[in-house]
């Protein structure tokens, strides 16, 4: 870091060309020195916001959402936790718990100085844990270890905690979360929409399919699609029933076989579709991204919203900046505490 604040970066080059040349045996990786770290904006200060009449203050009525912190997603983070504090009717109730992949005190600054009455905290997600585990995918922001956090969320939250939302930063949430987290599980590890009409069979290669023993993997329950950036988890029978390793052994096969293409989704799908409770469509209007690999504008789909999310390649705040925005960026525009105006904060 103190290196890349050099002047001028023709002389940090030269100087490190110059180390590499009198000292051989110095092991200097230039694509890691050189590159900068992300520049964390400034935001605007969100209003403060008080529960209703009628919000419990006890433990037992605290809503918990974890996130993943990155430097890279912050804008994308501060306007989902602005959109769900604006919609929630107890927004005092709402605890967020924030996993980064190392200690960035500039970021935990930005998330107080941004929402000064928020109650959250930070956890740390060292990418040892997925170290080795991760296969390349079409993506190359798929591959991150941030991606795969939420498969260790249930060893990362504290151990009296029952339940969590896990939600990814590159979504609003249009009504209030008190609705999706009361969900009932029936006993259930994980809860989020179900998508039974998507080609299931596309997110694995033939791999899976022409092995004997592995196409049984579904065998005795119906394949649905769900998508993991919004997800109600159960973590206290995550724990118990071990799915972390059950997860992990599929990333472990992925190595050797070649499984699937994408980043964390398909080895959730293989251990879960199918045996998830399934809610309401209208919490999770996924793929406003685009897809993975050009990111062209979608459509909303038909039916009520709850939540919108820009999975795929493109995100809203690089279209806007861009000024190529899709149709449905401008519905993620209002909740930007970068660009938004100041007048439109306090109304």
């Amino acid at each position: 870091m103190a290196l890349w604040a050099a002047s001028s970066p023709h002389l940090l080059l030269l100087g490190l060309l110059s180390i590499l040349l009198l000292h051989p045996n110095v092991g200097i990786r230039l694509g890691i020195v050189l590159r900068p770290s992300p520049v964390i904006p400034n935001f605007r200060e969100a209003p403060g916001f008080q529960n209703g009449d009628q919000c419990g203050s006890g433990n037992t009525d605290d809503i918990h959402v974890a996130m993943t912190l990155d430097a890279n997603y912050i804008q994308g983070t501060m306007a989902a936790v602005f959109s769900l504090l604006q919609h929630s009717t107890c927004p005092e109730n709402l605890k967020f718990h924030f996993l980064s992949a190392r200690a960035e005190p500039e970021l935990f600054s930005r998330i107080k100085s941004t929402f000064p009455y928020l109650s959250f905290k930070t956890y740390a997600f060292g990418s040892n844990r997925v170290r080795g585990k991760i296969s390349r995918s079409i993506r190359r922001a798929l591959d991150q270890p941030m991606n795969y956090a939420r498969i260790y969320l249930a060893h990362i939250l504290p151990s009296d905690m029952r339940r969590v939302i896990y939600l990814d930063s590159d979504l609003v949430v249009v009504d209030d979360i008190a609705k999706l987290w009361g969900v009932d599980m029936e006993d259930r590890v994980v809860a989020a929409p179900e998508y039974c009409q998507a080609n299931f069979t596309q997110y694995f290669t033939d791999a899976l399919w022409s092995d004997p023993d592995l196409s049984k993997t579904f065998r005795g329950r119906k394949p649905c699609y769900f998508n993991t950036g919004v997800m109600v988890m159960d973590v206290d029978k995550w724990r118990k029933g071990g799915y972390t390793k059950k997860v992990e052994g599929w990333m472990t096969l992925q190595k050797r076989k070649r499984l699937y293409n994408l980043g964390s989704l398909p080895p959730f799908l293989l251990v879960l579709a199918g045996n998830i409770k399934a809610v309401d469509h209208r919490w999770n209007q996924h793929g406003l991204g685009g897809d993975n690999f050009e990111g062209r504008c979608r459509r909303l789909h038909p039916g009520p919203i709850s939540l919108l999310h820009w999975s795929g390649k493109g995100k809203p705040w690089l279209r806007l900046d861009s000024t190529r925005p899709c149709t449905a960026d401008h519905l993620w525009a209002p909740y930007d505490l970068y660009h938004s105006s100041k007048s439109f904060l306090e109304e």
